[in-house]
């Protein structure tokens, strides 16, 4: 077990489970319900709240970590009469978990049907009704979408953006848009809410121009100076400990700690933050060994965007007598949700992020240290029902000397491609000129402009492109799957690109376990095409429908039937959106070379040759390798292109297609030339 420290400290006093508000408890009656909400720091602020929302055009709510703004807020605005004569209150969150458990929540609090008076969208999932929902959850990347149907969006009355600071991509673009909004529609109120928000800074977002607040100043409305609020949080105390040396596996660090506090620890359930689904399921495994080992009596639990609804049901429920839960979560557990009964926190310190280089056009996922900012977020869940103890699986002086103080906003580090598209399909064409929160690198906007215009999405003047680039805009996938759904129409492939399409928006449809890679290589095998695994897709795909969507084929051949189902429901929105397009669905049956090259016009940006044993871009000789998990690892076919490249110790290609090389100026003219032998990228 590897030691840690906290000069002074000794255990904690256990208190009464009944302090604090415990946010997610099933069948609960009605009364204990209100005493819960009454028990939330933010209820006494109830009155505070709806003064300022009637009064400013933005409030910004800098609420702790426990204090109930998420599932309160709105339900005050709903109280107070905002959702009168057929208007919405929405509030958005960055991931689609905390969208389905927060409005699950407060449904039940306020006694009505999900789906009914209170409802949530997600991308693929409307459980809304037009007319009868009041309090309606969603992701900032959907409420984006909506502007493209109602640019003012019209049916909302109030907007609470929350959790604004984790400054995804899709939030900064909203706020943004939201700003701009308000000119047009001074009666929309705006709540800004979050834990660790820059509240002044974000003051200074929404402040006029000293231009416009003259020019508005003789109108009746909201002053359109922002207020800002504070509300505590209902925190216990939480001891924090640091490993005494850096760890040098921080994945068997964090399961040989979990086992430590579970056997020196008094009860109280465990939250775990590792980086991805694979981290976590190596945990649950080598935990699941030890626990069938030692019958330990734990329960372990993994936590991440792609799992299914009912897994996500079992974190939620009370732990059984008896037992200790162990969830292991990705960052998605540092907000919005509150888990009942958690009592210790283990953090890795790290998470995954993505980082773009515009320079060499190379977008990647990266294993990366949490800012102080998010640890504090982490440290906190231990705190919400009683005093808890937090595991930093690093060093104090690493924390106090190295960690920065917040995370940069993903605008900063992200390809910008599809949310110009967005901005475009708005009517925005001065892109440069948009007011962002965080302004993007202007290196980064030049190349997502470059690649949109070879993509055939804008034109030379920089404008959307009709049919094209008016079409992709459409689809709620990257601009490179998008092409390639459109030029698999044309080619007479567009069943077999839409499926590929579904597949390559699940994070993996291979089930991993701990000591099984030998047979899950062989399980493989029975699919593999010589092609590559987009085709390897397209017959599991063929496979999984023959045997009747059946669990127990996706058990026997290692795929993951939860990831199938969702494939499956993803492929349905898709077709729907196509035939919305005007694209009917035609297959190629076997013909894979027009499926591939309708994959190329969509992905020819990342086509790969091999020189002297290794895998270089075309487009700027980067060295890159095919992963492991790809059905080609051991082939080395001279061309391919993939889908996406992941950073470890060196830069892989997942998701990779054997392709020809001529197919590449067919889709790109005007990037590749061939000349005789040679092919180079202009």
């Amino acid at each position: 077990m590897s030691r840690f420290w906290k000069p002074g400290t000794e255990r904690p006093q256990l208190v009464d489970d009944e302090e604090g508000g415990v946010i997610f408890v099933s069948s609960t009656p009605s009364h204990s319900i209100e005493k819960q909400r009454q028990r939330l720091p933010v209820y006494k602020y109830r009155t505070h709240i709806l003064y300022l929302v009637e009064n400013h055009a933005a409030t910004i709510i800098v609420g702790e970590t426990g204090s109930g703004k998420t599932t309160q807020i709105p339900q005050f605005l709903n109280e107070a009469g905002w959702a009168e004569g057929g208007r919405v209150i929405a509030c958005t969150q960055p991931r689609r978990l905390s969208v389905q458990s927060v409005a699950a929540r407060v449904a039940e609090e306020m006694g009505v049907t999900l789906g009914d008076e209170v409802g949530y969208t997600i991308r693929f999932e409307d459980l809304t009704k037009p007319g009868v929902t009041r309090i309606k959850f969603l992701t900032d990347g959907v409420l984006l979408r909506e502007m493209m149907e109602d640019p003012l969006l019209t049916k909302y009355s109030v907007i609470m953006v929350d959790e604004a600071h984790e400054r995804s991509l899709s939030t900064d673009i909203l706020l943004g848009l939201l700003k701009k909004i308000q000119c047009r529609r001074p009666e929309l109120r705006l709540i800004i809410s979050s834990a660790t928000i820059e509240a002044k800074s974000m003051s200074a977002f929404f402040r006029p121009s000293k231009r416009r607040e003259e020019k508005g100043a003789d109108k009746l409305g909201p002053t359109k100076e922002p207020a800002i609020l504070s509300v505590e949080g209902k925190g216990f105390t939480v001891q924090t400990h640091y490993l005494e040396e850096p760890a040098s596996d921080y994945l068997r660090t964090a399961v040989s700690t979990i086992l430590a506090i579970h056997d020196q620890e008094p009860p109280g359930d465990v939250l775990v933050f590792l980086t991805g689904q694979d981290d976590i399921d190596a945990a649950v495994q080598l935990l699941t060994e030890d626990n069938t080992r030692r019958s330990s009596g734990l329960l372990v639990l993994p936590l991440y965007s792609g799992l299914s609804r009912a897994d996500q049901e079992l974190i939620f429920s009370p732990t059984p007598r008896s037992k200790r839960k162990v969830i292991i979560s990705t960052n998605i557990a540092e907000t919005s949700l509150t888990l009942e009964g958690v009592v210790y926190v283990v953090d890795s310190g790290f998470s995954k992020q993505r980082f773009y280089n515009p320079i060499s056009d190379i977008e990647n996922l990266v294993v990366a240290p949490i800012s102080k900012a998010s640890a504090r977020q982490r440290a906190g869940r231990a705190g919400r029902v009683r005093p808890g103890k937090c595991y930093r699986l690093y060093t104090e002086e690493f924390f106090n000397k190295e960690m920065s103080a917040h995370g940069i906003p993903e605008m900063q580090r992200s390809n910008l491609a599809s949310s110009i598209i967005q901005l475009k399909a708005l009517g925005i064409d001065n892109i440069l000129g948009f007011d962002w929160p965080a302004p993007p690198a202007p290196e980064a906007m030049v190349r997502a402009l470059e690649i949109l215009y070879l993509l055939g999405v804008i034109d030379d003047d920089a404008k959307l492109t009709s049919p094209v680039g008016f079409q992709v805009a459409e689809i709620p996938l990257d601009a490179t799957v998008s092409k390639m759904i459109l030029s698999g129409h044309l080619l007479g492939c567009s069943e077999e690109v839409i499926t590929v399409a579904a597949i390559l928006s699940i994070q993996s449809i291979w089930v991993s376990v701990r000591g099984s890679q030998k047979e899950l290589d062989e399980a493989k095998l029975r699919f593999a095409a010589a092609e590559g695994d987009h085709v390897t897709y397209l017959n599991v795909y063929k496979a999984y429908l023959q045997s009747g969507k059946s669990p127990q084929w996706c058990h026997k051949n290692f795929i993951n039937y939860q990831a199938m189902k969702k494939v499956v429901e993803t492929r349905g929105q898709l077709t729907r959106i196509a035939h919305r397009l005007g694209i009917a669905l035609k297959s190629c049956e076997k013909d894979t070379e027009v499926f591939r090259k309708a994959v190329t016009a969509g992905f020819f940006t990342n086509a790969c040759r091999l020189e002297g044993g290794v895998y270089k871009t075309v487009r700027n000789s980067q060295e890159v390798h095919i992963h492991p998990s790809s059905v080609l690892f051991r082939v080395n076919p001279k061309w391919v292109v993939y889908h996406s490249l992941v950073l470890t110790d060196r830069h892989y290609m997942r998701n990779v297609m054997t392709i020809e090389p001529s197919w590449l100026t067919e889709a790109a003219p005007n990037l590749y030339q061939q000349k005789s032998s040679n092919f180079d990228a202009r």
